[in-house]
């Protein structure tokens, strides 16, 4: 297994999100774009993680080849974003952020399933090399935090376009070895998606990203009208990334022990706290802390746990399939509708609204785990280690 290349990748791949979630916000608004126009253009990358996956992930399903998808990917990427630093207007600037997201997304769901194929029967393991994406993330919010207190948010793309030449020239490192079709007696993907657990993985998965869209798109822009610095929302920032770090380390033994079910409905009970949280208290620097913690649970914990599931309920030629569809309804669908409808809350109804909203998306993602997600469920706890 290509730890390190596979590492590698995913390291430049989130470092890129480190530079792009915290800070594109505040690079919109330093061009002059309104709250609601911001949640608009976030949308903008959402809607494209709904559909490129999807129509890339069939493409690799079905012919076996994963890495050339992944590179294209990355190149265009590169290429699209190149017209950031052009245009001008807001349906211009949509039109190149809708086409460098288009391929940007595309990518990453192929190369997790490259990462299950050479990981096969050590799928628990995951943890370990995605870990590194998260070290990435560090780093970048915690430099460009520095930096653009020195130089301003205009160094904001150019940081960017950087890290994606990063991620495309680390994808040439990682061979195809591992990635073929394999027979798989599961039926087409439609009966898949008719079965009822998935219509809640989903579903849940859809809520837990929209919940999320409220901090991704507006949390910089919340501290710095409250009055953090820079430097100080970077730190921020990294800190949820590095108790998520710890967690990854671990991570292999909460699936062990508790089952992915259960770590999925801790992380959704976590969710809920941690958005009354930041709506109610970040003013008050230890529940800022506190609350920057939970990342931990809300995005980590979930995360390795959601994508535990998906390599159970997919299984050989729907694999690329399956993760595509966890990252487009998931961070897609649910993080545009989140992000739209948290730009409107905000000029509607002040900036602790959408952190409400999102407690509340997480509420009802908790209750519709408890009562749809099978406890039988072959990846949770000892039935996963019976089914292998």
């Amino acid at each position: 297994m290509p730890y390190w290349r596979l590492s590698g990748f995913y390291f430049f791949y989130f470092a890129s999100l480190g530079a792009m979630l915290p800070f594109w916000g505040l690079y919109l608004q330093d061009r002059g774009y309104s709250p609601a126009e911001i949640g608009e253009l976030m949308a903008v990358i959402m809607v494209t993680k709904l559909i490129a996956p999807n129509i890339w992930g069939w493409i690799a399903d079905h012919t076996g080849r994963r890495m050339p998808i992944v590179r294209l990917a990355s190149l265009f990427s590169v290429i699209c974003f190149i017209g950031v630093f052009f245009v001008e207007g807001y349906w211009a600037l949509a039109l190149v952020m809708m086409l460098f997201s288009f391929f940007w997304n595309a990518s990453l769901p192929q190369f997790e399933a490259v990462t299950m194929s050479y990981l096969h029967e050590r799928i628990q393991h995951y943890s370990r090399i995605r870990l590194w994406g998260s070290v990435g993330f560090i780093l970048a919010v915690l430099a460009l935090g520095f930096m653009l207190e020195q130089w301003g948010v205009g160094l904001v793309p150019k940081v960017v376009l950087g890290l994606y030449l990063g991620i495309f020239l680390y994808s040439l490192l990682v061979p195809e070895k591992g990635a073929g079709v394999v027979q798989h007696t599961q039926g087409s993907i439609l009966d898949v998606l008719k079965r009822r657990e998935i219509i809640a993985f989903l579903l849940v998965c859809f809520l837990m990203q929209a919940s999320h869209s409220a901090y991704y798109a507006f949390y910089s822009i919340y501290m710095e009208e409250i009055g953090y610095s820079s430097s100080l929302i970077g730190q921020l920032w990294a800190l949820g990334v590095v108790v998520e770090v710890l967690v990854f380390l671990v991570m292999h033994h909460l699936l062990h022990r508790w089952g992915a079910r259960t770590v999925l409905i801790a992380s959704l009970a976590i969710a809920v706290v941690r958005w009354m949280l930041v709506a109610t208290t970040s003013d008050q620097m230890p529940m800022v802390l506190l609350a920057q913690v939970m990342h931990a649970a809300t995005f980590g914990t979930f995360h390795a746990a959601a994508i535990h599931m998906v390599h159970h309920y997919f299984v050989g030629k729907h694999q690329g399939r399956g993760q595509a569809l966890y990252s487009s309804i998931s961070f897609g669908a649910g993080g545009a509708f989140g992000s739209l409808l948290s730009g409107y809350l905000w000029s509607g109804m002040g900036p602790e609204a959408p952190y409400w909203v999102a407690a509340g998306y997480a509420l009802i993602a908790l209750i519709i785990a408890m009562r749809w997600l099978d406890p039988r469920d072959a990846s949770s706890g000892q039935a996963a280690k019976q089914g292998q």
